[in-house]
């Protein structure tokens, strides 16, 4: 049996592979939710992952009309397509193709988020991440990112949008965040092979959206739309045999805390949901 150690330097293997359910949120906006399922609700500190796509403006072009959150952050990936967010504090901005909102709820917003097209292609993710007790009810915060802050650096076989944490030697944009998060968007080619060392302390998810791949010692295959939970270890191996592949790498520290949901509220106690509610619903947001 490998001791405390050794399973922290070794290899991260798959411990399970999920599917996503197809759902819809928002004015009806389809998606497909990964994380926040019967089968998987959480990966601590990470509470739900959503992935939208469609060519079909029916699909998305309700939107999603104002909303509250509070106690956690929100992280938002445009993939392709246009998206105009606003809330009740004045802060606007345009969510193009290649772009991250990472937004820090904290105490508490109100915030829509619009497409900004009638027609075509729109895709991405929404991310949620826990918030720290002591953080649940700091002031609401943007990162605003646009895609030419991203840096994109080169990697064995592989291709990577460095949003999060760091990947060669190379610093993504996103600062500040208490579970110091690593999110890297990774085009990985046939025959190809990545390597990239996680904090041994982090969870870690892959999740798969183009073509498969074969992830850890084990060569267990991912196929589009397969999310890969990753055991405890270091290094993430994943390679590329059959076919090209991309995916999203998403690592961070958990938080080991009682988690309460109650739709767009995440908190830590009942009282506290209770107390988010009240506030809601008398404009103290």
């Amino acid at each position: 049996m490998k001791n405390l150690a050794q399973t922290r330097n070794a290899p991260r293997d798959v411990v399970r592979l999920e599917r996503g359910q197809p759902t819809s949120d928002g004015a009806g906006v389809k998606l497909t939710r990964v994380i926040g399922t019967r089968g998987l609700p959480d990966l601590d500190p990470f509470l739900l992952l959503d992935e939208f796509g469609s060519d079909a403006a029916a699909d998305y072009i309700g939107g999603f009309p104002s909303h509250p959150h509070r106690g956690f952050e929100t992280v938002t990936y445009m993939l392709q397509g246009r998206m105009r967010h606003k809330d009740n504090q004045g802060n606007e901005g345009l969510l193009v193709p290649g772009s991250v909102q990472w937004m820090t709820a904290g105490r508490g917003i109100v915030h829509s988020e619009m497409p900004e097209q009638e027609e075509g292609r729109m895709s991405g993710f929404q991310l949620w991440v826990n918030l720290p007790a002591a953080d649940k009810m700091t002031a609401p915060r943007y990162q605003d990112i646009s895609p030419e802050r991203i840096p994109s650096v080169s990697a064995e076989a592989a291709q990577v949008r460095v949003i999060a944490g760091e990947s060669n030697g190379v610093r993504g944009p996103v600062t500040g965040v208490a579970t110091a998060p690593v999110y890297l968007d990774v085009s990985l080619q046939r025959a190809g092979s990545f390597t990239h060392a996680l904090p041994a302390t982090h969870n870690a998810f892959l999740y798969v959206f183009e073509g498969q791949a074969e992830i850890g010692e084990s060569r267990t295959k991912a196929i589009r739309g397969d999310l890969a939970v990753l055991g405890p270890g270091r290094d993430v191996l994943v390679t590329a045999s059959d076919a090209a592949a991309r995916f999203i790498l998403v690592a961070g520290k958990p938080l080991g805390e009682p988690v309460v949901r109650y739709g767009p509220f995440v908190m830590n106690t009942r009282e506290q949901i209770a107390k988010a509610v009240e506030d809601f619903n008398t404009g103290k947001f």
